[in-house]
């Protein structure tokens, strides 16, 4: 069974950039599409970021431009770059992992970005 291990979250001012990380423990990786969604208080779930096992890459209209994912097959990792931080873009992110009709999650990793 896919597990998922996020990190790289915290506290930013806006402006700033985190990199939040995704680690997967699954021997078919390569296999997988890997994505973030977000969720903050009181909101619906948002899907931020995905990319494709052959690297094509879809982003919301929010994160365009700013937001960058990729990921890393031989280190079972996808990575999500994101830059030029607003306070709207706290929320709590998780990273999913789907091959077919089937999605795994991770535990979530909170970001927070002060005015």
């Amino acid at each position: 069974q896919v597990q998922l291990v996020e990190s790289g979250g915290g506290l930013v001012q806006a402006g700033g950039s985190l990199r939040l990380s995704c680690a997967a423990s699954v021997s078919t990786f390569d296999r997988y599409v890997m994505g973030w969604y977000r969720q903050a208080p009181g909101k619906q779930r948002e899907l931020v970021a995905s990319i494709s096992s052959g690297g094509d890459t879809n982003y919301a209209d929010s994160v365009k431009v700013r937001y960058t994912i990729s990921r890393d097959n031989a280190k079972k990792t996808v990575y999500l770059h994101m830059n030029s931080l607003k306070p709207e873009d706290t929320a709590n992110y998780y990273c999913y992992a789907r091959v077919g009709v089937t999605f795994v999650w991770g535990q979530g990793t909170q970001v927070t970005v002060s005015s």
